[in-house]
């Protein structure tokens, strides 16, 4: 492993760079750092600001970042907030850490230097660089870092996979997708999301094996491995499926983007929620401000870790049935009962990757069949007591029509394990119609704690039993039966990457009736009308010559259409293989001279 710290020799030298990059007219009276995380938001929250210091701000990021480079299962938790203005320093983003700007608009806030994201801790592989978040700021990348880094003066490096969500970006320059190891191989990556952001220069994803864009500008895209979707992007990439393997979708057909905290010209709070649009492409705030609403902090609820008082069930739903909305702040929540949004439009927000564990067999959260509620930047995260599932949109048989005010939900992701020991029936249950969702990661682990077949069980990822949802953005991993099952008419799915279990005992142990495994994407025989784009579907059966007889599972109806559906044999035991890709059409994917075998339909 190489360390961060090799890549500045030492602190005098840091010291010396940044002295060069300080700003005139910043004097010696500049506001100290340890005002940083004195705010409402609680010590887990470093909130920053031009007058501070330039080599204090760097200390105290790199310093975060040393604590959380490798800390994959770790409690911490960690969000750096910058206020408007202009900051000369270099640090890079480690897990369960959210980097964002305080705004109103991405250029409001300009980093000088560098913001990256390596996976040096894991000799440039970023397979599990998860559980991490970049939004609402501008990059000027003016460094040049040598090797083992190999990052170039104006080019971005974030290497990332799965639940490190990039939104309202505006990076100065290339933006690369990968590391590099110690050989200068490109090392592999997983699959990211990108959403609402402009990057000036090339966007290059070399080893990422799968990528969603949505709504973004980039002067050109250079490549693709096995899955990259495009969805209201301008200057998407051009290429005939599955030569080149890109989906691309003209216009974004509905959406709300992710509501994000900034300060106002009076330097308050406030959480802008920005309005629905429909028929997208390109940036929503190329002409300006994003259209919306400004939502004052007073009218939020802050939940903070450090705050038991703040941070029980009780203490929630009281401040939710008294009209409040919720801001989590980084920390681990334990819940012994369900927090229950029943409110029309409210707002749950999380800053620095809050996660809420069920103690109970009750889900984390539930909300009612009500108008425009929006919930982003939640962890939700398996507990011991087998919860039904762990978050619930609309209870059983919602019927409403939220057309014109759906609820939408951003960057939420779900995990079994992995941390700690935990079991669910199903992760999330989308029960009402027209629901957004944006961006899912929803995961039962495959490494850490407490990752067994009969150990860690989710049965499945998620239920859509709710008409006209739509999904951007959905991964979907190793759950013990179907991934996603959708049974709501109406559906409409952009990009889906999911890897089936891998560590099926037996085929005995992963029969579906008659049929061999349990498909990854099934939608029920019972609907007439859904629509998706871009699926891959991969299988590592680590433990068992398993064999899935369908990837992909629809009904034979006109008003069901897949659009460039692939699937791949990433490794496994010999014997093992995806038959089919969809209905038992389509050629099988399994071990063939040592390497990833793929097939399109």
């Amino acid at each position: 492993m190489r360390s961060f710290k090799k890549m500045i020799s030492s602190v005098s030298m840091m010291a010396i760079v940044l002295s060069l990059w300080s700003p005139a007219g910043i004097s010696h009276a500049a506001t100290p750092i340890t005002d940083a995380n004195s705010t409402v938001f609680g010590p887990n929250v470093y909130v920053f600001s031009p007058d501070m210091p330039a080599a204090d701000i760097q200390s105290t990021a790199s310093s975060i970042f040393g604590r959380q480079e490798s800390n994959e299962f770790g409690t911490e938790r960690d969000a750096l907030l910058f206020k408007p203005g202009s900051y000369n320093v270099n640090f890079y983003v480690g897990f369960n850490t959210q980097v964002s700007g305080l705004g109103q608009n991405p250029d409001d806030v300009l980093i000088n230097g560098g913001l990256n994201v390596n996976a040096d801790w894991d000799n440039g592989k970023a397979l599990r660089n998860f559980w991490r978040g970049i939004e609402n700021l501008s990059i000027n990348p003016t460094l040049t870092i040598p090797a083992p880094a190999h990052i170039t003066s104006g080019t971005t490096q974030i290497a990332v996979s799965q639940a490190a969500p990039l939104r309202r970006l505006h990076i100065k320059g290339k933006l690369n997708l990968f590391d590099f190891d110690s050989n200068w191989n490109a090392g592999y990556a997983s699959g990211g999301f990108l959403a609402d952001s402009i990057v000036d220069g090339q966007i290059t994803p070399a080893s990422q094996q799968q990528w969603f864009s949505r709504n973004s500008q980039y002067s050109s895209w250079s490549n693709g491995v096995w899955n990259m979707v495009f969805v209201g992007d301008k200057n998407a990439p051009a290429g005939t499926f599955p030569d080149q393997p890109y989906t691309v979708v003209p216009n974004t057909p509905v959406i709300r983007e992710k509501p994000y905290l900034y300060i106002d010209k009076k330097d308050q709070y406030q959480v802008f929620v920005p309005s629905l649009s429909q028929n997208t492409k390109g940036v929503s705030w190329a002409a300006g401000a994003t259209p919306g609403q400004s939502i004052g902090i007073d009218q939020f609820y802050i939940v903070r870790s450090d705050q038991p008082n703040t941070s029980s069930a009780a203490s929630i739903n009281a401040a939710l049935a008294a009209g409040k909305n919720l801001l989590f702040t980084p920390g681990i929540y334990h819940l012994n009962d369900t927090i229950r949004i029943n409110n029309a439009n409210t707002v749950v927000l999380g800053i620095g990757m809050p996660t809420l564990i069920p103690t109970t067999d009750k889900p984390a959260m539930t909300v009612a069949d009500v108008d425009g509620v929006k919930l982003a930047g939640l962890l939700y995260e398996a507990g011991p007591n087998a919860t039904s599932t762990l978050l619930e949109i609309g209870p059983t048989g919602s019927t409403n029509n939220h057309a014109a005010n759906p609820t939408s939900l951003h960057d939420l992701f779900f995990r079994t394990g992995g941390a700690v020991a935990g079991t669910n029936a199903s992760q999330m249950k989308i029960n009402s119609n027209n629901v957004i969702g944006d961006h899912f990661w929803m995961w039962r682990a495959d490494h850490g704690a407490g990752a067994g077949w009969t150990t860690n069980v989710s049965t499945n990822g998620l239920i859509v039993n709710g008409t006209d949802v739509t999904i951007y953005g959905l991964f979907n991993e190793h759950h013990n039966e179907y991934q996603t099952i959708w049974n709501g008419n109406g559906g409409r799915l952009y990009f889906y990457q999911s890897e089936i279990p891998y560590d099926v005992p037996n085929q005995a142990a992963w029969m579906n009736g008659s049929k061999k495994g349990f498909a990854s994407y099934k939608v029920a025989d019972s609907v007439t009308t859904h629509e998706a784009w871009g699926l891959g579907v991969y299988s590592y059966f680590r433990d068992a010559a398993v064999k899935l007889d369908s990837a992909i599972e629809v009904p034979n109806a006109a008003g069901v259409k897949i659009h460039h559906a692939t699937t791949i044999w990433l490794n496994g035991t010999s014997g093992s293989e995806i038959t089919h890709i969809i209905n038992n059409l389509g050629g099988r994917v399994y071990g063939k001279s040592g390497s990833a075998m793929r097939q399109t339909l």
